[in-house]
C-alpha cells in the first residue's frame, strides 16, 4: 500500500482514485463496509482504492482534554487497512490551518490535488472542514460540480445501533471484550513492543514480554488467555495487565503488560507484538509466598490452553445495516 503525507507529492496518477474518507479508529465493521465499497467502486472505474485520514485525531490538536483513547495507532490501523486491500493512503498531518478551512475551500482543496478522483466514499456522519460544518450533503453537491461522485453510507447496527469507535472503546474498558470484537470484527488487541522489564516472569520460570502498547483504549486489569502474533508467528499466551501485587505491594505504580508466549523460546527484545484478547480468566491476585503465584500461574496456562484450543479466529454477533 502507497502512503502519502503531503498532497503535493501526488504524482498525477494514471487510473481513477475512489477515495474512502474517514478517520478510521479501529478499522471495525462500519469502516470496513466503507473500504469495501471503495473497493468495489475502483474496481468498476478501472482504478484503484484509496484512503483519505489524518495521522492524529483532531480533537488532540483542538482540545487535547476531550480527545478520547485510541484503539488503534496510526501503524496499527494503516496495517488494518493496507490488510482489507486498499492501494493507496492519503495520511494528513492534522493541524491548526487545516482545521480553519473552510468546507468548501477543504474540497476544492482535495478535487484538485487529486486529479484523477472519480468517486469519494463516506459515511452518513462523516464530517470535514472549519468546526466540523461539512457534511455529506455538501460534498456531494461540490462533487457534481466538479464531475465526481460522493456516496454516503449508512452506518452498519450492533443491537440497533450504530457500531462506533465511542462505543468499542467503552465496551473494551467496560471488560465486554465479545461485544467490542463482534463490532471490530475481530478479536480486540493490543500492538505494542517489548521492552525491557524486572524479569520477574523468567525468575519464575515462565519468562513474559513486557510490552509497551501503542494503543489507549484497554480492558479492566486482570489475566487473560490471548492469541499473539509476535517474529512473524501465531502464539498462544497468557497475558496480565497489572500493578504486580505480590512484588509491588502498597506501592503506587502503573500497570504494565506482562505476555507469557506458550511453547515459545528466543529473545523478542524490541520486537512489536500484537495480543488479541481472548477471555479474561480472572482478577489479578496478591500471593503469599512465590511458590503460590507459580502454582497459580501453572493453573492459568493450562485453564488457557483449552479455552484458546477452541476459541474461533474472529467473532460474529447481531449485526446489521440500516
Amino acid at each position: 500500500m502507497k502512503i502519502i503525507e503531503d498532497l503535493h507529492t501526488l504524482t498525477k496518477p494514471v487510473r481513477p482514485i475512489t477515495l474512502a474518507a474517514g478517520f478510521f479508529d479501529g478499522v471495525h465493521i462500519g469502516h470496513r463496509s466503507i473500504l469495501e465499497r471503495a473497493i468495489k467502486s475502483a474496481h468498476n472505474h478501472g482504478g484503484e482504492a484509496w484512503v483519505l485520514t489524518f495521522d492524529t485525531h483532531p480533537l488532540k490538536i483542538l482540545c487535547p482534554e476531550s480527545a478520547p483513547l485510541m484503539l488503534t495507532s496510526t501503524k496499527h490501523k494503516l496495517e488494518l487497512i493496507h490488510s482489507c486491500g486498499i492501494d493507496g493512503c492519503i495520511m494528513l498531518p492534522f493541524s491548526t490551518k487545516l482545521a480553519n478551512m473552510s468546507p468548501t475551500d477543504f474540497a476544492d482543496w482535495l478535487f484538485h490535488r487529486v486529479p484523477t478522483l472519480a468517486e469519494i466514499v463516506v459515511g452518513e456522519n462523516w464530517r470535514f472542514g472549519a468546526q466540523a460544518l461539512g457534511t455529506p450533503e455538501l460534498l456531494q453537491s461540490l462533487g457534481s460540480k466538479a464531475n465526481l461522485t460522493v456516496t454516503a453510507l449508512a452506518p452498519v447496527l450492533d443491537d440497533g445501533q450504530p457500531i462506533s469507535s465511542t462505543r468499542i472503546r467503552n465496551a473494551i474498558m467496560h471488560g465486554e471484550l465479545e461485544h467490542a470484537a463482534a463490532m471490530l470484527g475481530r478479536p480486540v488487541s493490543v500492538l505494542g513492543t517489548v521492552v525491557h522489564g524486572r524479569a520477574i516472569g523468567r525468575k519464575l520460570g515462565y519468562p513474559s514480554a513486557n510490552i509497551d502498547p501503542h494503543n489507549e483504549a484497554l480492558p479492566p486489569l486482570g489475566v487473560y488467555a490471548v492469541k499473539a502474533n509476535a517474529a512473524g508467528k501465531k502464539y498462544n499466551g497468557v497475558l496480565n495487565f497489572g500493578t504486580r501485587p505480590t512484588f509491588d505491594k502498597d506501592k503506587a505504580v502503573p500497570p504494565v503488560l506482562e505476555l507469557h508466549l506458550l511453547d515459545f523460546e528466543g529473545n523478542l527484545y524490541d520486537h512489536n507484538i500484537e495480543a488479541h484478547f481472548i477471555a479474561r480468566m480472572r482478577d489479578e491476585w496478591y500471593f503469599a509466598t512465590i511458590e503460590e503465584l507459580k502454582l497459580q500461574i501453572q493453573k492459568d496456562i493450562e485453564q488457557a490452553r483449552l479455552i484458546l484450543n477452541r476459541t474461533p479466529n474472529c467473532h460474529r454477533h447481531r449485526i446489521s445495516t440500516k
